[in-house]
């Protein structure tokens, strides 16, 4: 399942190419949509869906309910934008980020829909809808054809599904849709992000490398530079690698993650890389 397009401006290469936990994720669902509808909709929907009164007695659901669906278009639908924007996130993030990413997406639709609903709760909206707001975010003007026709920019797309979604959530929609679900995956989608609970832990054990390394190469490099020229001009580099660092974190710190300039990700990567060499 192959197919390619371009979107330079944007920094994303529309090569679509099956990474790891998508492909789990398609064939999972796929497998059990067939068992369901073998073994019987009603039994499996009363076992494996989420359902916020019967919790304490299946606590397994919060899990099992995103790989559940309906009928063919329910599935159909949540894996083929599962797919396309999937597969650009894993690339991006590499498997285990990404998988963890969407299951935090899921359980944010649990979150949302115990609060506010009693109904059963089945689907990976709630995760494919955190995956699209997460690609939204991370290529912002990449263009999506509706209909493969009409270029619409990721960012208003997406924008558009969560002004729908909260509109549907809080305005009493039903129609069998699980609205809060969706809500949820996108508010637990943003807040992931935004707090960078993703990056965190590279983020601080880089930060706490940089400056271990700024404490302990600064004095031996001045007793060193009245007698080494190269070594002055080595510790000069260094410093402002680190310093450049330094500002870097801070503006994650600040701003997010999706604050940063390629350059900026360019840098961290390549100071990472150093440390994890020496």
């Amino acid at each position: 399942m192959r197919g390619t397009a371009s979107y330079s401006s944007g920094g994303l290469n529309l090569s679509y190419q099956m990474t790891p936990w998508v492909k789990r994720l398609l064939i999972a669902n796929a497998v059990v949509f067939l068992f369901t509808w073998v073994i019987g909709p009603d039994f499996v929907f009363e076992w494996f869906s989420f359902q916020p009164t019967k919790i304490l007695f299946r606590p397994w659901t919060p899990l099992t309910y995103m790989f559940l669906h309906g009928d063919f278009w329910h599935v159909f639908m949540n894996m083929l934008v599962l797919f396309f924007f999937g597969t650009h996130l894993e690339s991006k993030w590499g498997s285990r980020e990404f998988i963890r990413y969407y299951l935090v997406c899921g359980l944010g639709g649990v979150a949302l829909s115990f609060l506010f609903v009693s109904y059963s709760i089945i689907g990976a909206s709630a995760a494919v809808y955190g995956v699209m707001l997460a690609f939204a975010m991370a290529w912002p003007n990449a263009p999506i054809y509706i209909w493969g026709i009409f270029p619409v920019k990721a960012k208003w797309l997406v924008g558009l599904f969560v002004l729908i979604t909260f509109s549907n959530a809080f305005g009493g929609a039903g129609g069998g849709v699980a609205h809060f679900a969706h809500l949820g995956g996108f508010a637990a989608g943003f807040l992931y992000l935004k707090t960078d609970w993703r990056a965190s832990q590279a983020m601080q054990s880089l930060g706490k490398a940089a400056r271990t390394r700024r404490f302990a190469i600064v004095p031996r490099e001045e007793r060193e530079a009245a007698t080494s020229d190269r070594r002055r001009s080595d510790h000069a580099g260094e410093k402002n690698t680190l310093d450049a660092v330094d500002r870097v974190l801070d503006k994650i710190s600040a701003e997010g993650m999706a604050s940063l300039t390629d350059q900026e990700k360019k840098l961290l990567d390549e100071v990472s890389k150093k440390h994890r060499t020496n």
